[in-house]
């Protein structure tokens, strides 16, 4: 079996703690995930958000999967419309994005006012060639699946429903969420 393809791993606001998801499957990852490291993780900037993106894909020895979660999302969205995978850079395999919210809800943190909802990602660009899955929640509280969808199709994402699992962290009770596990690792067989 060939050694797994490096993961980028995009959380939300805060940081994941612990027992989220991200967290559980970096631990099972090792090496070959690494974290991004914006110095706003609490009061979060989306130039610091995109620069610590660029640094984390560029550590990766080959192309890396972006991992994203929540206000990552919006990270990730921003970071390939603004095709930041230029010369020099490593290219990215594939993004897996889970859970975005809505800038524009009433929920939205105030000290993230400045992420947007995605934006086209250029086509004929290196991030224009790169596969999306948009993983989308039924009663996420932070998105309504229209508004998901729609981000979904802004990108040019593949849509996977998940059924009922809230904002797919810690307080929806999905632990290691071994279901998404499976649908990132059938994903990663596409690449």
């Amino acid at each position: 079996m060939s050694r797994p393809r490096p993961w980028v791993i995009v959380p939300g606001i805060w940081n994941s703690d612990a027992e989220h998801w991200q967290s559980v499957w970096q631990r099972e990852r090792g090496d070959d995930a690494v974290r991004i490291a914006p110095a706003s993780w609490g009061e979060p900037d989306p130039g610091d958000w995109r620069d610590a993106i660029s640094r984390a894909v560029a550590s990766c020895a080959e192309p890396p999967v972006l991992v994203a979660h929540s206000l990552g999302v919006l990270a990730v969205a921003d970071w390939l419309a603004a095709d930041r995978a230029g010369p020099g850079e490593t290219a990215v395999a594939g993004a897996f994005l889970v859970a975005p919210p809505d800038p524009s809800a009433p929920g939205f943190p105030a000290a993230a006012s400045g992420f947007t909802a995605p934006r086209p990602v250029p086509l004929g660009t290196a991030a224009g060639r790169v596969p999306i899955r948009m993983v989308v929640s039924d009663d996420d509280p932070y998105c309504t699946v229209d508004r998901a969808v729609a981000f979904a199709d802004t990108m040019g994402a593949a849509v996977l429903r998940v059924g009922t699992l809230g904002h797919v962290n810690v307080a929806s009770g999905v632990g290691g969420w071994s279901a998404g596990r499976e649908l990132l690792d059938a994903f990663e067989q596409t690449l």
